[in-house]
């Protein structure tokens, strides 16, 4: 029943906007306004909406069976191999449509053989609309974003509890253990390449993790998270293996601890995204460390792991309820250790509450 609401919704957008039809190949847009989650294959599979009639799914006639068990979308039009699904394509819609919306990332082939249909036709990206029906997320998506969050929160403390026996083991090692513990908490895929930077490899933000051995001391970025149910995870701690870190990284992760709760603290419906960010790296440049904060302050969540809204300098758009998105500011001091703490949080009716619930500490 919630497809065809959010059918409902999209289709109004169409109409107020004058779009003929929206073709949707496999992504986050398909999952989100039909439940179906599959990969791209080399064979035209579609989810079509047109601004009047009812939705269908264009496909090969092998996955229809599988793909009516997916969804509650009723119509479908299946071509078979011995077909030119171009042809069966053009005797289904109108040709002379004069706009047409594709999945932002619909392989160009697909998005080239819809342009030899509609040959008049002015061409966009679907995110165009469904990024404002996505944007704010039901109770429903945030109680799924929320079981993602938990299933890292017992990672994190399976590590802090074990901090000795992670000693002497490589960072190839210790995301393998990440990764496992996810599944083993109800995770169904990471939702991303584990980072685990220890020591200077932390200075790097997109480092994951390589052959170096973890020492007693060292410090570690971990950056990881799950898929459930669709929805993902995505949580940073900055930890300190048994042993005691030096002053300056004390003092530099305190100046994160600090400046990601300014950046929560600033979060309500109707102030601008770039308001958040601000808090954040206002306190760190104050501290003598804004030019070691080189990224965005964070980004949205949803199915998608990075989408609007964005949580930058340039960002203008205002909160609104149901928005979920990252705080993750970070200090990176090259060639020796790095600081970045994350959580994610969902905007409430006059505030803020986070998703993730464990420490913020090096400890």
């Amino acid at each position: 029943m919630k497809y065809r609401s959010r059918i409902q919704k999209i289709k109004q957008k169409m109409e107020n906007d004058d779009i003929d039809y929206i073709f949707l190949s496999p992504g986050f847009d398909m999952i989100y306004f039909s439940g179906v989650d599959v990969e791209v294959h080399e064979r035209e599979f579609f989810l079509v909406i047109p601004k009047e009639e009812e939705p269908f799914f264009f496909l090969n006639d092998l996955m229809e069976e599988e793909i009516r068990e997916k969804t509650d979308i009723d119509k479908f039009e299946a071509w078979s191999d011995d077909e030119n699904p171009q042809d069966v394509l053009t005797n289904l819609v109108n040709s002379e449509a004069s706009k047409i919306l594709v999945e932002d990332k619909m392989p160009a082939i697909f998005t080239q053989k819809l342009r030899e249909i509609f040959k008049e036709a002015e061409f966009g990206l679907s995110s165009q609309l469904t990024t404002e029906i996505r944007i704010n997320k039901t109770e429903e998506e945030v109680e799924m974003l929320q079981e993602s969050a938990e299933i890292a929160d017992k990672v994190i403390k399976e590590i802090r509890a074990n901090k000795e026996k992670v000693v002497g083991k490589t960072e190839n090692e210790l995301a393998e253990f990440i990764e496992s513990k996810m599944k083993e908490f109800g995770g169904e895929k990471p939702s991303f390449n584990t980072i685990a930077a220890s020591g200077s490899n932390g200075s790097k933000p997109h480092y994951e993790h390589g052959n170096r051995t973890i020492e007693k001391g060292d410090s570690i970025v971990l950056d990881f998270g799950c898929y459930k149910n669709h929805y993902p995870s995505d949580q940073t701690r900055t930890i300190v293996l048994p042993g005691e870190p030096s002053e300056k990284f004390k003092e530099v992760h305190e100046i994160v601890k600090q400046a990601q709760q300014k950046a929560f603290e600033k979060v309500e419906p109707g102030v601008r995204a770039k308001e958040v960010d601000k808090a954040a790296r206002k306190l760190i440049e104050n501290k003598g460390y804004g030019e070691k904060f080189i990224h965005r302050t964070g980004h949205g969540v949803g199915l998608d792991l990075h989408e609007p809204p964005f949580i930058n300098q340039e960002n203008e758009r205002e909160l609104e309820r149901g928005m979920v998105f990252s705080i993750e500011p970070g200090i990176y001091i090259e060639n020796e250790f790095a600081v970045r703490i994350e959580d994610l949080v969902v905007v409430t009716e006059n505030g803020a509450k986070r998703l993730n619930k464990t420490e913020r500490s090096w400890k």
